[in-house]
């Protein structure tokens, strides 16, 4: 290297035209030099000897540019500072050459990776099974899901995200898009499958979205995987509050439903109907009774003197095991409902229990879109018996609300409910004595308010038949 050749750079050298290809070197941090070019911009390297290889090298720093309206400058001082940042790394021993192959690897890995992609590897992720504890005797992990509400976050990428983003380079997904698809659903014009649309003004599906594409792209951003560099579901639009949830059936539609699902020309499945009375009487979730297994109700099934349905914690909310007393009326709708089959509420073909749906489905019945227009496939059971509408789960809180009625102590309604117990009469509880401490099921407590339930749902549908006189008609 000339002494003509080694100068401090300029900006004017950069700027100047030149004819022919020539290095300057910047007499002033040793190993710059910028490579000019009558047919590129002017590029800025650093030689370097690496401390780990001992061989010589150079790294192409960046090139020339000038200020312009909210774009920094990056001139020769700009370029120094970042030599000298080099500079630093190589003397802690740092092989550039190699983070710069890594970088560029992972860049390359990055550059095509789609919104879908991202979707199917994390389902596959969170559905993989992993062992989750010891099962009961204590001897052998026990195998489960990674994520135990996986399906249902499954089902909102796939309904919610998948249709607007999949095809988007998941790096350029911006709050935006987020923000713009959540505006969609609220406005009820997001289509998720064909003909078929959000619900309008529907608060509790945009949580879930928010909820399921927070999951994904903070998933996608953690070290070792990192497709994106941040989530990009920040400073999104506020969602209203959900107004809470009231509905409970009065004494009066309680006696119009029990009799008129034993009505005989009721065209619903009879086990659908003997299900609905069981989470009315037993006040378990859907998810818990529709698939009791005959092993689930002990050695001696319903025909025990304290009969009693244990529901496994991989179906259970709170993630723990319920055990659930049955009342006299409890048995004798799960008699009549199991028969001969392994499952309390057997399917059609008796193969498997009936769908989580299934309830719900035939309560409000079912409909189809043809050419545009919603044809009714078939009557809910709530229209059929002139009611106003309903879901499984206003069944809980209508039992809860009778139980109230009877003063029964909230604490133990809690209980019979499967939530959290935060007080009772003495005050309030700790969250984590009920969590990891106390552990005793308090069976004999539930069992008395669930029987209590139970004669009070006997009291109510043995009134007089005129209260019912109104269902007759819709019927």
């Amino acid at each position: 290297m000339s002494k003509k050749a080694k100068q401090n750079i300029t900006n004017r050298s950069c700027r100047k035209e030149v004819k022919t290809r020539s290095k300057i070197y910047d007499a002033e941090c040793s190993g710059l030099y910028v490579s000019l070019s009558p047919t590129a911009p002017p590029t800025f390297f650093l030689k370097y000897t690496c401390l780990i290889t001992k061989k010589r090298g150079t790294h192409r720093l960046g090139i020339y540019r000038e200020a312009e309206a909210g774009i920094e400058a990056r001139d020769v001082t700009y370029w120094r500072r970042e030599a000298d940042k080099l500079k630093v790394r190589i003397g802690d021993r740092e092989d550039i050459a190699a983070t710069t192959r890594r970088e560029h690897q992972l860049q390359a890995k990055q550059a095509g990776v789609t919104v879908d992609r991202i979707i199917d590897e994390r389902i596959a992720w969170v559905s993989e099974l992993v062992p989750k504890g010891r099962d009961k005797d204590g001897i052998k992990l026990k195998m489960g899901p990674r994520k135990k509400d996986w399906a249902n976050m499954a089902s909102h990428l796939e309904r919610f995200v998948r249709p607007r983003l999949g095809k988007k380079i998941a790096r350029e997904v911006t709050k935006h898009d987020i923000a713009d698809l959540q505006r969609d659903i609220l406005a009820g014009t997001l289509i998720i499958s064909e003909g078929k649309t959000t619900k309008k003004g529907s608060i509790s599906s945009a949580r879930h979205m928010r909820k399921a594409v927070s999951g994904l792209f903070n998933w996608a951003a953690e070290a070792g995987r990192d497709y994106v560099d941040t989530s990009p579901c920040v400073n999104l639009p506020p969602l209203d509050k959900e107004p809470p949830r009231t509905r409970k059936l009065s004494p009066d539609e309680v006696r119009v439903l029990w009799h008129g699902l034993d009505q005989p020309n009721m065209p619903i499945d009879r086990k659908i109907c003997l299900a609905i009375k069981f989470t009315l009487v037993t006040m378990l979730r859907s998810i818990e009774l529709l698939p009791i297994h005959r092993d689930e109700l002990g050695r001696n099934g319903l025909r025990s003197e304290l009969p009693l349905v244990v529901i496994p914690e991989e179906r259970v909310k709170a993630g723990r095991e319920i055990h659930q007393p049955l009342s006299d009326l409890a048995v004798e709708i799960a008699q009549e409902a199991m028969g001969n089959y392994p499952w309390m509420f057997a399917g059609r073909y008796g193969t498997e229990s009936l769908n989580r749906k299934a309830m719900a489905c035939a309560l409000r019945g079912k409909t189809k879109r043809v050419k545009g227009k919603v044809v009714i496939e078939s009557i809910g059971i709530c229209r059929l018996l002139g009611m106003k509408p309903f879901t499984p789960h206003d069944l809980r809180r209508t039992a809860a609300s009778l139980l109230g009625g009877l003063k029964v102590p909230r604490s133990i309604i809690s209980l019979c409910l499967d939530h959290t117990v935060k007080s009772d009469e003495h005050g309030a509880v700790s969250a984590v004595t009920g969590k990891h401490y106390d552990q005793d099921p308090r069976i004999g407590e539930k069992r008395e308010a669930l029987q209590k339930l139970a004669d009070e749902i006997r009291r109510i549908i043995s009134a007089p038949m005129e209260a019912q006189e109104g269902m007759r008609q819709a019927a």
